[in-house]
């Protein structure tokens, strides 16, 4: 199938170059040239495992192309993705939809013959209607189908999670569309892949409510986690003993850092604004949104306690800063709010990430990257673990800073407090 992706952020070229494995003709559109012109030349603007490899391949075979010219690309395809950004609006909680109109303007002048347009960004409900009322101005209605088709692909698991989904949700009632769609499809709902056709403005709520689910799980743990460490119980125990109850499940249930990222902080925020239009409340979400946004708090205040509030001159490294392991997006990461505090109370702050050097940090005088996990641990006096990189989960302190005894704040409950406090230092974690 001839297929057309509008947007070369996460979702667009993950799904854009899956889809091109899969044997289909796609043309990834973006009207940034210069990343254009970078992806001709196999330069990947995210970090994402595997994703350069399979852009090469696909490229070189020419089932993958790339260009700014988004008419003659509507033109030449039979189906259209609209993969662009739905930010939180900068005064407000809700989302910012004016790129999806936009693409949805510049369509209807480019509808040549029967096309499939599909919101794959996340949208509030309502909005495939919007999009049909904008396409209508210059369309008939049998020109064109409007469908949802969220995405659930995680960072740094992405490709994996594209390949092997754990369902396919198309909201449509056009027969149609539908049948088309579960042909494209029809590869991984082969590998097991549920299918599963909803109206469409259930599809778009779908996306939002198991956002915010997740969203409530992590944040539950959390807060279970701050009683643990008032009453001196393993966080991790709890996780385990709920997490095998079926209805429960383990996945989400790891204490740790506030959530972050592209998706959970916005989609929480854009789900109880949508539901205040619509004389809602939320009162659960509003509660997780409140107290996620407290967290990094929470881990602040702790630092201040091992410190004994002695934070001036302290030496104190960040082992990761995005907000999570295995991608390179700063998102609403703890280390965000983190980093800035302590510098401002004239800590000394050194920080390693595997993704590197971050912008986001350039205007603090006392925070500095280092380029190698050694380096980042010399002449520490604590050292926070803030990411779950695999490349932490087995430095062995002891030899690889001879005589120096840093104190350790692993955020993420990586190593065993045994383990490390016997090689004789200062060991502190999460709810343990």
């Amino acid at each position: 199938m001839k297929l057309c992706m509008i947007g070369t952020g996460y979702v667009g070229l993950v799904s854009g170059v899956c889809f091109s494995d899969l044997g289909n003709d796609v043309v990834c559109v973006d009207k940034d040239k210069n990343k254009i012109d970078q992806l001709k030349n196999g330069k990947i603007p995210i970090y994402e495992p595997g994703l350069s490899e399979l852009v090469i391949k696909n490229y070189k075979n020419k089932r993958l192309t790339f260009s700014s010219d988004l008419k003659s690309s509507v033109k030449n395809s039979d189906i259209i993705f609209i993969c662009v950004g739905t930010p939180t609006k900068k005064k407000g909680s809700s989302a910012d939809l004016s790129q999806v109109f936009n693409v949805a303007k510049e369509l209807s002048l480019s509808i040549n013959k029967f096309k499939i347009i599909i919101t794959k960004s996340t949208v509030p409900v309502t909005t495939g209607d919007e999009i049909e009322k904008i396409l209508s101005k210059k369309n008939s209605k049998n020109k064109f189908s409007v469908v949802s088709n969220p995405e659930f692909l995680r960072e740094g698991e992405a490709i994996r999670d594209f390949t092997f989904p754990d369902r396919i949700v198309i909201g449509t009632n056009d027969k149609k569309s539908n049948k088309i769609l579960k042909n494209l499809y029809s590869p991984l709902i082969s590998k097991g892949a549920q299918y599963i056709n909803t109206s469409r403005r259930a599809a778009e709520l779908i996306k939002y409510a198991s956002n915010a689910f997740l969203a409530t799980k992590i944040t539950f743990i959390n807060e279970v986690a701050n009683l643990c460490e008032k009453t001196g119980i393993n966080v991790e125990d709890i996780s385990i003993g709920m997490g095998l109850d079926k209805r429960i499940g383990s996945r989400f249930l790891r204490a740790g850092p506030a959530y972050g990222g592209s998706c959970f902080p916005k989609d929480t925020k854009a789900i109880i604004s949508t539901a205040d239009k619509f004389n809602t409340n939320l009162s659960v979400i509003k509660s997780v949104v409140k107290s996620n946004e407290n967290r990094s708090n929470i881990l602040l205040n702790r630092v201040y306690k091992i410190l004994n509030n002695k934070i001036k001159n302290k030496k104190i490294t960040f082992l990761g800063v995005t907000f999570k392991a295995n991608t390179d997006d700063m998102r609403d990461s703890s280390s965000l709010t983190m980093i800035p505090a302590l510098s401002k109370k004239g800590a000394y702050i050194k920080y390693f990430d595997p993704t590197g050097y971050k912008k986001e940090f350039k205007k603090f005088k006392n925070v500095s990257y280092v380029n190698s996990i050694k380096k980042s641990l010399d002449n520490s006096d604590l050292v926070i673990i803030h990411t779950e990189w695999n490349d932490f989960k087995s430095i062995n302190f002891k030899n690889i800073n001879k005589g120096k005894k840093f104190i350790i704040y692993d955020m993420r409950n990586i190593y065993l407090p045994s383990k490390i406090k016997s090689q004789g230092f200062k060991y502190y974690s999460v709810g343990r």
